[in-house]
């Protein structure tokens, strides 16, 4: 319960998606967005809570983004129609000048010390609690992101060199009627190249798809990871793939010059 030029100065409640600035209502409760979709509410939607002694129904008025902890924003019109029964403040919001984490921790040790004094929350704490997931994930990611280029760079190594020896016949006569080398090397490796862009569209698609099911499934009930990702995230895996594919067809293109087309000719099937 608070107004909201008082609330302004502590806590900013926004849509995530459109960074819009959200105002308390007289009509609704406004809900931070992990807590809305662990109970699936939306808009406009019904939610039941339990306020000192009773339970009562909010109508959701806004959805806040938040990423660590549930709250629920209400405007003092809105809680005493609620609870009509005057209910004294049971809890302040502190804003330290100093806001190193030496100094948190002893004005928290301090005000501990009051007998008024029940509890103190720590925004710190839920704020180091996520950034170490966040870290602990980003770690595992370059080393799956390792892998994964690695992996590309293998199979598209192993498909060419099987394309090219499969093929080598048909190679050495479309040479011998007197193909340039870069014809002859896109006959074999544009095969490559069309199943590499199929692999980035498809990777793409459901990459978006895995992200989300991934952060969801990691995520604590506490916390929220931000599901969108700047555009970088997508174009970096497109130009790792363009760029093992320029080297692969140099060393194809090498190969294949090397290559004795009348001895291949030869050869038994």
């Amino acid at each position: 319960m608070a107004n909201q030029p008082q609330l302004n100065d502590f806590i900013q409640l926004r849509q995530r998606q459109t960074k819009e600035q959200l105002n308390l209502s007289d009509t609704g409760a406004i809900v931070t967005e992990k807590l809305a979709t662990l109970y699936g509410v939306d808009l406009g939607d019904q939610l039941t809570v339990t306020l000192e002694d009773h339970s009562v129904t909010l109508t959701v008025a806004g959805i806040s983004e938040l990423y660590a902890g549930h709250y629920i924003y209400l405007s003092e019109a809105y809680y005493e129609k609620l609870q009509p029964k005057p209910s004294p403040p049971n809890g302040y919001l502190i804003q330290l000048k100093d806001q190193s984490p030496e100094h948190i921790k002893e004005t928290a040790a301090e005000a501990l010390k009051q007998h008024a004094v029940a509890s103190v929350v720590q925004n710190t704490t839920l704020e180091m609690a996520l950034t170490k997931t966040a870290d602990s994930l980003s770690a595992v990611m370059l080393v799956l992101i390792a892998l994964s280029i690695l992996l590309a760079v293998v199979i598209l190594y192993n498909l060419t060199t099987i394309n090219v020896a499969e093929c080598i016949r048909e190679l050495s006569t479309i040479k011998v009627l007197g193909f340039h080398h870069k014809e002859v090397t896109l006959y074999i490796y544009r095969e490559t190249i069309v199943l590499s862009l199929a692999g980035i569209m498809l990777g793409l698609g459901e990459g978006v798809y895995l992200h989300r099911l991934l952060l969801n499934m990691i995520a604590s009930p506490s916390l929220m990871f931000q599901p969108q990702v700047a555009l970088s995230v997508y174009l970096t895996p497109v130009f790792a793939i363009a760029v093992i594919l320029i080297v692969l067809g140099v060393l194809i293109n090498r190969r294949l010059r090397q290559v004795d087309m009348l001895e291949a000719l030869k050869s038994l099937e």
